[in-house]
Formats: structure tokens, C-alpha cells, sequence
């Protein structure tokens, strides 16, 4: 079952919150922002993988639709921070088609999002930006938004995972 179409200040664009039956639009957009991002090798998530985490609630993802046809998403996660003690949202992908650019859309998704995080109680909303991306920067700084600029985003593989619990049990 589709769930409800979420209406926005366009007539012609809506949201919904995905369900796991849209975890091949996730993976396509995926793929689509990381082309954009000149780092298509790196996504490397499988649609049985991102059904897993929307199934499970790991993970979330919006679909944004203008004339019935898909034209973006933000795929985000819950997070909190010992820093501040605040709950919030992590937004891992965000992504409006190019030819969809430019019209107020990305302003509404993150609406969207600044409206959802409220309603569940986050006091942050977080996500990253590429360095050379210059013109999502200026969206961003646009809209008010920070960057944390002295850090670094540090991850295990998952045989790195499996490797460093071996060794320091």
C-alpha cells in the first residue's frame, strides 16, 4: 500500500514517506546523486539491502513527485549527540533531479524535514556536503544552516568492523 501523498505550497509536488516496495527508487537515486557527486563507485548499497533498513526501521526515505512522476528524495536516520545531549535526523542522501533544480523544491523537502524532525521531538537536523560543492553549500548556507568545520567524518568497512571487535574483546 502506497501511503498518503503529503501536499506541499506547489500543487503539482508531492511528498510521500517511503515504504520498502520503493527501495529500487532509493538505489536509483542513490546512484543518481553519486554520479553527481563524481563518486558513483561508492554507492554500492543493493535494493534487498535499503529494503532491509526501511523495512527495519534503520533508515527512512521521502520520494518527491511533481506531475505524478518521481523527480527526488532525502534518504535520513535518527542520531543524537553526547555533545549537546539533542536527538535529531541524519540526512544521508538528498537529491532533485537536475531538470527539476531551481523551482523551490529542495526549500520544500527541507521544510519537510525541518517540520518532521519537530514533530518527532529532534532538536537537530544534520547532514554532510561534498567541499567543491559550491552551489549546495550556498543552498545550505542559504537557508541558515552551519558547517562544523574542524571535523572529520571517520568510518569502519564492515571488515574493518569484524577485524577491530576481534581484537579488542
Amino acid at each position: 500500500m502506497t501511503p498518503p501523498l503529503i501536499k506541499t505550497s506547489d500543487p503539482d509536488f508531492m511528498l510521500r514517506i517511503a515504504t520498502e516496495e520503493d527501495a529500487g527508487l532509493v538505489v536509483a537515486f542513490m546512484h543518481k546523486l553519486g554520479v553527481y557527486q563524481k563518486m558513483a563507485e561508492a554507492i554500492t548499497a543493493t535494493e534487498a539491502e535499503i529494503a532491509r533498513l526501511l523495512r527495519e526501521n534503520l533508515g527512512e526515505a521521502v520520494i518527491a513527485s511533481y506531475l505524478g512522476e518521481p523527480v527526488g528524495f532525502v534518504y535520513f536516520c535518527k542520531k543524537s549527540s553526547a555533545f549537546t545531549g539533542r536527538a535529531g535526523l541524519f540526512i544521508d542522501g538528498f537529491l532533485i533531479d537536475e531538470d527539476m533544480r531551481h523551482k523551490g523544491f529542495g526549500k520544500i523537502m527541507m521544510g519537510f524535514m525541518c517540520r518532521h524532525a519537530i514533530e518527532r521531538n529532534c532538536q537537530m537536523l544534520e547532514w554532510g556536503c561534498l567541499d567543491w560543492n559550491a552551489p549546495t553549500i550556498q543552498f545550505y548556507k542559504d537557508l541558515g544552516a552551519y558547517s562544523i568545520e574542524n571535523m572529520r567524518i571517520f568510518r569502519f568497512t564492515p571488515d574493518q568492523l569484524r577485524i577491530n571487535a576481534a581484537l579488542h574483546v
